[in-house]
C-alpha cells in the first residue's frame, strides 16, 4: 500500500506512517501565485492501494481542495483503490437544512469526494453518524473512545468519575463512553440563544462529590464547555475535565479555556495543534495515529475494522 499526505496535518500523517512502518509517498503539493493548488505524485502508484491522509480543518476550503486534487491525481495515475482518510471531516455540522433556504453542505462535500475518484472513506467521530449515508461508497466512521478510555483509566479513580454530556444531542456518545469505564452519566441541559453562544440551564443527574468528565466530538468556541464546567462545580462536582475528539478551537477559544474552571481539556491530534494549544496550561493532546494506522492496515489486508471497537 501507499500513504499520501496533504498539508493539513503532516505530523499526524508521519506518525501513522511510522506506526505502519510504511514511508510516505513523495507528493508535491504547492500553490501557484494566485493560490491555485497544484499536486504532483512523484512515485509510481499504478495498481496500488493508496490512502490519502488529509483533515479538512482550517483553512477548510484550501484543505478540501488539496484532498480533491490529490484524489484526482491518483485516479489519473491509475491507482487501484483510493481511500480518503479524513481524521476531521469539515462541514459535518451542516448535515441538515437549518432554515428555509440553506444548504446541506456535508452532502455536497461527500459528493465532491466521491466524484473526485475516492473508492472508500475513513473518518473519525463524525458529528452525525448519518453522514455515512451521504456517501455512495463504503465509509468507516472510527471512534476515538478506546484512546480516551485508556487515558481516563490511567488518570482517574474509577469510583469517583462521572461522565457528562454537554448537551442532549451528545447523550449517545457520552453513554457509550460511560459504559466502557463503568461510570454514571449526567446531562447538561442548555439553551443556545445565538450561534457561538450557549447558556447552561440545568444539570440532569447528581454530580456532587464526583470528578466530572465532559465528552463531545467538537470543541469550537469553547463557550459550552466553560459554562458547563461552572454549572457542574456549582452543583458540587470536585473537578471538571473534558475529553473532546476534534479541537477546532477557533477565535479566542484557547484563551477562554485556559482562563476557565476546566482542570484539563484533552483533545486528539485529528487537527494539528496550534502553538497556543501547545503552551496552554490545561489543554493536552493525545494521539490517534495508532488507531488510524491500525484501521488503515486492516483495510489494506481486507480485515475487520469494526472489531477495533468491540
Amino acid at each position: 500500500m501507499k500513504l499520501v499526505a496533504g498539508n493539513s496535518n503532516r505530523p499526524l500523517a508521519e506518525a501513522i506512517a511510522a506506526y505502519l512502518n510504511v514511508p510516505l509517498t513523495k507528493c508535491l503539493v504547492r500553490r501557484f501565485a494566485d493560490m491555485e493548488v497544484f499536486v504532483e505524485i512523484e512515485e509510481n502508484v499504478r495498481g496500488e492501494d493508496v490512502f490519502v491522509i488529509q483533515s479538512t480543518s482550517f483553512p477548510a476550503n484550501d484543505n478540501l481542495m488539496e484532498l480533491l486534487i490529490i484524489i484526482d491525481a491518483l485516479r489519473r495515475a491509475s491507482a487501484r483503490r483510493i481511500t480518503a482518510v479524513i481524521p476531521y471531516f469539515g462541514y459535518a455540522r451542516q448535515d441538515r437544512k437549518s432554515g428555509s433556504r440553506t444548504p446541506i453542505s456535508a452532502k455536497l462535500v461527500a459528493n465532491l469526494i466521491t466524484h473526485a475518484g475516492a473508492d472508500r472513506v475513513a473518518t473519525l467521530d463524525l458529528h452525525a453518524g448519518q453522514i455515512q449515508g451521504f456517501f455512495d461508497i463504503p465509509t468507516d466512521n472510527l471512534f476515538a473512545a478506546p484512546v480516551m478510555v485508556r487515558d481516563i483509566k490511567e488518570r482517574f479513580e474509577d469510583d469517583s468519575v462521572m461522565v457528562v454530556s454537554p448537551d442532549v444531542g451528545g447523550v449517545v456518545r457520552a453513554r457509550g463512553l460511560a459504559k466502557r469505564i463503568g461510570a454514571p452519566l449526567s446531562i447538561v441541559d442548555k439553551r443556545r440563544e445565538r450561534p457561538g453562544e450557549s447558556e447552561v440551564m440545568n444539570i440532569i443527574g447528581h454530580v456532587e462529590g464526583h470528578s466530572c468528565i465532559l465528552v463531545d466530538d467538537i470543541v469550537d468556541s469553547g463557550g459550552t464547555l466553560c459554562n458547563a464546567a461552572e454549572a457542574l462545580l456549582a452543583k458540587g462536582a470536585t473537578e471538571v475535565s473534558a475529553y473532546i475528539t476534534h479541537g477546532v478551537l477557533s477565535g479566542g477559544a484557547v484563551a477562554r479555556i485556559t482562563a476557565s474552571s476546566l482542570k484539563h481539556l484533552v483533545i486528539t491530534d485529528s487537527i494539528q495543534a496550534t502553538e497556543a494549544v501547545r503552551v496552554s496550561r490545561n489543554i493536552r493532546v493525545i494521539s490517534i495515529a495508532p488507531l488510524i494506522g491500525e484501521a488503515i492496515g486492516r483495510t489494506a489486508r481486507e480485515e475487520s475494522v469494526s472489531s477495533l471497537f468491540h
